[in-house]
């Protein structure tokens, strides 16, 4: 007799961090399961821990075993966290590919600028729609968030019925798009949810996440009032931010120039869906110098830092068509992504001291989280009454915080996860019964690693602790040839006594080879790892840290 059906769901990434999504959910027994994912992002690399890193994706080994058990390929919205990693991982997997048409005409547009040759087309879905995917029906549920057409998922099954929420809060008013759909979300729980697998990003902030219409009266009073240029700066993404600037600028008669290709991109995909309706048209960089400094606005890329975005280009006085000067105001209409602190302090710090004024949402209301805090986490469980949830879209406090107040309000079943977990929903007790294999890549240039790869482990150490080339020439009997050379690359020329580290490192090689048998100096394996040995050895004790070290011996 064949084993009853199981609803499964496993995260392969996006739990225990933010950034990085792909869920997977999974119906059948565990001879055969057909698989849903939903989501595919990716995380942005950090210079100090990922030196050359670009990109962190989630490692899709599983799903390219299973590929022929792939139904497809859901998105939530088009935030980068949620489909970044689509053009670099789906070629991977060749499936079927479902989007409402914002965020198919946003991809189009990004798969375009890439200038591939590779094909990648997405299914539209209509807001509010459902389609069928072998034995999954998903129900595309519109919520607000920061980007248009954001959904959270109504995903049915023969088992039951799951929610996942996606990115979401509840906002009564927002500038771009319906609010979420509260009456929807009712009707779901009248009819029954297994379980809500919802986003944690803000489960430690207790209230509600104020409205995007209150940002745009801030946005509105501040341009208004300001007397020279302004520049504003925010996620090219937030298309209802750039509404809101847009019309803050025309009622201030000021013209808005755009900066930075992301906002070009975005601002175009806007308009064609008719999210930018009615909305004055934006000029480009090369008319910002016609007009007078009260009348014209800059909305630029580069809010999180990023130095070769319109907004460091400006702070550094190097863009070739905007400039800034003294008693012009910036605007930071976004807030710091944790680990973009030093950069994003360093492109004010560079404003300020040209004179510029700064506001950010230290000083007025310029900026709302799109996810939603402790009062609407309580309403949507209240909403929707799940038997079971699960916290997922953040890190291991902000889960935490989601489980808690899950348990708070009444939910009968609350599990946290960690990525790879595979976690029967149903029937009977939820329990995690597997491990799925899960990691990282890491776009490195344009190759993709995995996170073992020596190339990431060997440049982080490099970055840390310089490396030693050694190169050396024996005789067939075994005799150095010549002066070995010595190159000691992001490592202090002297040591504390002030004497050259080349030098000593030179000194102990020479000693090293001479030293050893001259059986073993025949052996260029050898005299290469014994060189390799003494150098690191040598360089810890005068330094403290211990480089890497290519030593290449050539036998003449």
């Amino acid at each position: 007799m064949a084993r009853p059906d199981e609803f499964t769901f496993a995260p392969l990434g996006g739990v225990g961090e933010i950034g990085m999504n792909l869920s997977i959910y999974g119906l059948g027994n565990r001879a055969q399961r057909s698989w849903l994912a939903v989501d595919l992002g990716v995380s942005f690399g950090d210079e100090e821990h990922l030196p050359g890193i670009d990109l962190i994706m989630p490692d899709i080994r599983f799903l390219e075993k299973e590929k022929k058990n792939l139904v497809g390929l859901v998105l939530t919205h088009a935030h980068e966290d949620h489909f970044g990693a689509i053009i670099d991982l789906w070629p991977k997997l060749g499936c079927p590919i479902y989007a409402t048409k914002f965020s198919a005409s946003l991809f189009a547009a990004k798969l375009a600028a890439e200038r591939t040759t590779l094909k990648i087309p997405i299914t539209e879905v209509p807001s509010g729609g459902s389609i069928d995917l072998g034995p999954f029906s998903v129900e595309f549920i519109p919520v607000a968030h920061s980007i248009p057409e954001s959904h959270a998922l109504a995903i049915r099954t023969s088992v039951g019925t799951v929610l996942h929420t996606g990115d979401w809060k509840i906002d009564p008013t927002p500038v771009v798009g319906p609010p979420t759909d509260e009456a929807r979300l009712r009707q779901l729980g009248d009819e029954g949810v297994l379980a809500l697998i919802g986003d944690s990003t803000n489960a430690v902030r207790d209230g509600r996440s104020p409205s995007e219409a209150e940002v745009a009266v801030s946005l509105a009073g501040l341009i208004k009032s300001a007397k020279g240029r302004v520049a504003v700066t925010t996620f090219a993404s937030n298309v209802g931010r750039i509404r809101a600037v847009a019309d803050a600028a025309k009622a201030a008669g000021r013209e808005v120039v755009l900066v930075g290709r992301a906002m070009d991109r975005v601002a175009q995909v806007a308009r064609e869906t008719g999210h930018l309706d009615g909305v004055q048209s934006f000029r480009g960089p090369e008319y910002y110098g016609h007009f007078p400094p009260d009348k014209v606005l800059a909305l630029c890329t580069g809010s999180q830092g990023e130095p070769r975005a319109a907004l460091a280009r400006i702070a550094r006085d190097d863009h070739p068509e905007i400039t800034l000067n003294k008693g012009d105001c910036v605007i930071f209409s976004s807030r710091t992504i944790p680990g973009n602190e030093k950069a994003v302090g360093s492109i004010i710090n560079g404003l300020v001291t040209q004179g510029i004024e700064v506001i950010t949402d230290r000083d007025h209301l310029v900026h709302v989280s799109g996810h939603p805090r402790r009062d609407e986490l309580r309403e949507m469980i209240s909403w929707v009454r799940p038997q079971l949830l699960i916290p997922v879209h953040g890190e291991a406090l902000h889960l935490n915080a989601h489980a808690k107040l899950a348990r708070q309000m009444g939910v009968p079943k609350v599990m946290t996860c960690r990525n790879g977990d595979l976690i029967r929903l149903g029937p009977g007790d939820p329990a995690v019964i597997d491990q799925l294999p899960s990691g990282r890549l890491y776009k490195d240039g344009t190759i993709l690693e995995q996170d073992t790869s020596r190339a990431v482990v060997e440049r982080r150490k490099m970055a840390f602790a310089g490396c030693a080339f050694v190169a050396l020439a024996l005789t067939e009997a075994g005799e150095l040839a010549d002066d070995p050379e010595v190159d000691l690359v992001g490592m202090p020329e002297n040591n504390t006594a002030g004497e050259p580290l080349e030098d000593i490192v030179f000194d102990a090689v020479v000693a090293t080879v001479e030293g050893l048998p001259r059986a073993r100096r025949r052996d260029p394996d050898s005299v290469a790892e014994s060189v390799r040995r003494t150098v690191r050895s040598i360089v810890q004790a005068e330094w403290g840290k211990k480089p890497l070290c290519t030593v290449h011996v050539l036998t003449v």
